[in-house]
């Protein structure tokens, strides 16, 4: 089972990303690195981390919210 405060961290960890996924600061950017623009990089790189912290989800706190629904 997972404490209140891992709960709490998990869920301002995925809010953290659903925010950011949109790389609102970078519209209007036209630089380009290794022939891509940047807000593709933002992607590749978010994309990244957030399957890194859905797999640390899966090994740390499978089961947060869904144990008692249905029950």
């Amino acid at each position: 089972m997972v404490s209140r405060a891992e709960a709490y961290g998990w869920g301002i960890t995925f809010l953290v990303l659903i925010v950011l996924a949109v790389p609102w600061f970078l519209w209007g950017v036209d630089s380009v690195v290794a022939g891509l623009p940047v807000w593709l990089w933002w992607h590749v790189g978010w994309m990244a981390l957030a399957s890194l912290c859905f797999w640390l989800f899966t090994r740390q706190a499978w089961g947060l919210a869904i144990e008692g629904i249905g029950e």
